[in-house]
């Protein structure tokens, strides 16, 4: 184990130190390159991010005030807050005012009416009108050379 260490580049200790303080034992070894690849997207992100900001400033550089407001950026676009508890139970008390529709039991399974289902005909044959024998024969005198 710690021969597998030593092989690890600096980052990939730090992941395997964060997951250790975090009482995870056991994983697969892609397990860090799948955090390393997270974490160094993200960094770029939010680099990309804060030169845009410095730029937009006229700043000749990215300075501490441009990370940390793209950090910020990310923070409120990736994760919302869910609604109060108040707010779901009044939408659920008002969703549930509303009966269901009575079902129909029948034997087996029930389907959807024909028109809504994938497996109804969704097109119409159009059938040639027959023609009569003696028109048929006429066609076939007008082909036969002279």
């Amino acid at each position: 184990m710690a021969g597998e260490d030593e092989d690890l580049p600096r980052d990939a200790k730090i992941v395997k130190t964060l997951l250790k303080s975090m009482g995870v034992e056991e994983y697969e070894p892609r397990v860090i390159h799948q955090f390393l690849e997270l974490w160094y997207r993200y960094v770029v992100d939010v680099l990309t991010d804060a030169q845009v900001y410095s730029e937009h400033a006229g700043k000749p550089a990215i300075d501490c005030d441009d990370v940390k407001l793209a950090i910020q950026s990310k923070v409120n676009f990736s994760f919302s807050q869910p609604p109060p508890r108040e707010v779901l139970l009044e939408l659920a008390r008002n969703r549930n005012k509303i009966p269901l529709p009575k079902s129909i039991a029948g034997p087996g399974v029930a389907l959807p009416p024909e028109q809504d289902t994938l497996i109804s005909p969704n097109y119409q044959l159009a059938i040639p009108k027959k023609q009569s024998a003696q028109a048929v024969e006429e066609m076939e005198e007008d082909e036969e050379p002279a």
